[in-house]
């Protein structure tokens, strides 16, 4: 099943110094880019501008992401351009993904295997049939907008586990507080999957059994849900105004 997967913008990046460009951006490996690779570009504080996939094409990288980030994303990828020998441009690309057998020319998501295949075309696919938000609250997969923000930082957001931000290559915009939240410090703070006994709307704050604010609620399917925790304060029950909410943490 090829489907088209709404509110996603494609930009192509074009030019003999394109991949040279991105390395000093953003938070994955584009040297020899060679499949889809998940990633963000984030602000000299360390905190989340956008999330995107990257795509190598015949002499251009394809850079898929949220429609609700193209512009901003757009002009921050040309006011960063400068000399270097690059072109950045909106297409009329469709973004299609499915689950099961992959298309010719389709990529698995690098974000988690039960995310399936992406693939860039200028056909449009089925409409969304899958549940995304039940797969992706299953395995703590936040996405723009429903989780990912301003003040989100990428490590509380697991994009290591993602394969979204790369230890080893060199700088890029972000990479100095990232690096330092790796290495000194333990994340006390995070985005988890959650258990939800009643009804209970995203965004909906959680409250510890002490009466503290512990954190708040993402996307929610069912009766589980992504959560942002203060982990010092989700060792019991919370509520999220009449719905218990339990962490496994």
């Amino acid at each position: 099943m090829a489907e088209t997967h709404p509110n996603r913008t494609i930009l192509r990046i074009t030019g003999p110094e394109r991949e040279d460009f991105l390395q000093g951006l953003v938070t994955c490996n584009v040297k020899g880019l060679s499949g889809l690779s998940y990633g963000a570009l984030l602000t000299p504080q360390g905190k989340y501008i956008a999330d995107f996939f990257l795509m190598p094409e015949d002499g251009a990288i394809l850079l898929d992401v949220d429609t609700s980030l193209a512009d901003d994303l757009l002009k921050k990828l040309k006011m960063y351009k400068l000399r270097a020998k690059v072109e950045v441009e909106e297409t009329d690309l469709y973004a299609i993904r499915g689950i099961g057998d992959a298309p010719e020319g389709a990529a698995p998501d690098p974000r988690h295997p039960a995310l399936g295949w992406r693939l860039y075309r200028a056909e449009p696919g089925s409409a969304p049939q899958i549940d995304w938000d039940a797969i992706r609250v299953e395995h703590c997969i936040p996405a723009t907008g429903s989780e990912l923000g301003p003040d989100t930082f990428i490590l509380e957001a697991g994009f290591d586990r993602m394969n979204g931000v790369d230890f080893r290559k060199g700088c890029y915009v972000g990479q100095e507080v990232t690096a330092r939240m790796r290495h000194k410090t333990e994340l006390r703070k995070g985005f988890v999957t959650v258990a939800v006994d009643g009804t209970a709307e995203a965004g909906t704050p959680l409250t510890a059994e002490d009466g503290k604010e512990a954190g708040h609620l993402g996307t929610v399917s069912g009766d589980k849900a992504i959560a942002y925790l203060r982990f010092d304060r989700a060792k019991g029950p919370m509520t999220a105004g009449e719905a218990r909410v339990t962490w496994d943490g």
